[in-house]
């Protein structure tokens, strides 16, 4: 081993840990960074741009970030937590005398992941209230038809390839003639086992009301 590559692994007691995306993103190498321990990598996250995964400038107003989850020999691996877009990208989309009709939706998906989705579309002119409020209901209905029939994954794969809101669009457009539309945010709230610990919990709460119940009468 190189004095270098030496120098590079060990600084003050310290090591380099490689950051890797999951599978998903064909383990791409999202940076480095560095820690005394590997548990104390655990929990870091790190940002990128879709742009940089792909090596692809046009994709640069697509933010990812992903969370360590695990840490192997000098290896991080990370699980993806969020998409979103550049606030200067969605800024430009806006025009003078057209409307933006935005929701925000939280689903789960089919394996038990709860995700926060947020849909915005732009119309070519001035949209009146009724057709804002059903194009809003077109993008609720088919967030939640999304989320219905894919994992996590196949979720976060049909925002980031566009296919969701290329369907939203497609549908929405029947309302009113629309310009664009985007999914500014997907964002990962909760993994199976949290959501599964929450409805616990509540369980827990109700049974405890429903004993109060029971002794006051």
């Amino acid at each position: 081993m190189s004095e270098r590559s030496v120098s590079k692994q060990q600084q003050d007691g310290k090591r380099w840990y490689t950051v890797q995306a999951p599978e998903q993103f064909d383990r791409a190498e999202l940076g480095e960074t560095i820690a005394e321990e590997p548990q104390q990598v655990v929990g870091r996250t790190i940002e990128t741009t879709l742009g940089d995964i792909n090596d692809d400038a046009g994709s640069d107003n697509t933010k990812l970030t992903f969370k360590i989850d695990d840490v192997g020999s000098d290896t991080a691996y990370t699980e993806f937590i969020k998409h979103e877009l550049t606030r200067d990208y969605l800024r430009s989309l806006v025009r003078r005398g057209a409307s933006k009709t935005e929701a925000n939706i939280t689903v789960v998906t089919t394996d038990d992941y709860r995700v926060k989705i947020q849909p915005v579309a732009f119309t070519t002119k001035k949209a009146d209230n009724s057709q804002e409020h059903a194009i809003r209901r077109v993008m609720i209905d088919l967030v939640n038809e999304a989320a219905a029939e894919r994992t996590f994954e196949e979720l976060a794969d049909s925002v980031i390839e566009g296919r969701l809101s290329s369907a939203i669009y497609g549908e929405a457009k029947q309302i009113y003639p629309l310009r664009r539309v985007e999914v500014t945010k997907l964002e990962l709230e909760a993994r199976p086992e949290e959501l599964a610990e929450e409805e616990a919990t509540a369980v827990d709460v109700d049974e405890d009301d429903v004993a109060t119940d029971v002794a006051d009468d």
